[in-house]
């Protein structure tokens, strides 16, 4: 008798973890309707942010965006690409002279960042055309990102494989 009352509970507990995750997924998907019925996440986040506080915010964005549990239920590993170019190119270099005091902590905020991304997979690149217009010393660039000759061509090579472009200015 007491064996029938534990696997009726056993039973009942299944079947009530059945309707929750069913109602959890259903939540997910309702949260984000742009989200339903894909297969895979794939972007290229364009990053043109000249302000080292809003483009640490935007970078902290972009990489809470990653872990999201929304889009992770579409895709375990979706696939990020962020794309420095423009202004943009001289808040990830080491040298840090021509920069306020103010921004400092910013900037280590975004080196920080980028140093997370790039071990959870996130690839990084830096566009060469925009650290030479810049003034910057290509070998300053962080070593967690990529050199690209002409990061457009990327966009283009993105975008024709399906990722989204994402402007971050």
């Amino acid at each position: 008798m007491i064996r029938q009352i534990r696997i009726r509970n056993l039973c009942a507990a299944a079947v009530a973890s059945v309707f929750m995750l069913a109602f959890a997924v259903s939540a997910l998907s309702a949260t984000y309707e742009s989200l339903a019925g894909l297969k895979s996440v794939k972007a290229i986040f364009d990053v043109r942010a000249a302000g080292a506080k809003s483009a640490a915010l935007q970078l902290k964005l972009i990489h809470d965006t990653y872990q999201d549990k929304n889009i992770r239920a579409v895709s375990k590993k979706p696939s990020f690409v962020v794309a420095f170019m423009g202004p943009s190119v001289k808040l990830i270099s080491t040298n840090r002279q021509a920069f306020p005091t103010e921004d400092q902590k910013s900037l280590d905020e975004i080196a920080q960042t980028i140093r997370e991304m790039a071990k959870e997979g996130i690839r990084i690149q830096v566009c060469d055309f925009a650290v030479k217009a810049n003034g910057i010393d290509p070998a300053s660039i962080l070593p967690e990102i990529k050199h690209v000759p002409n990061s457009w061509i990327s966009l283009i090579g993105y975008q024709a494989k399906g990722y989204s472009i994402v402007p971050v200015y």
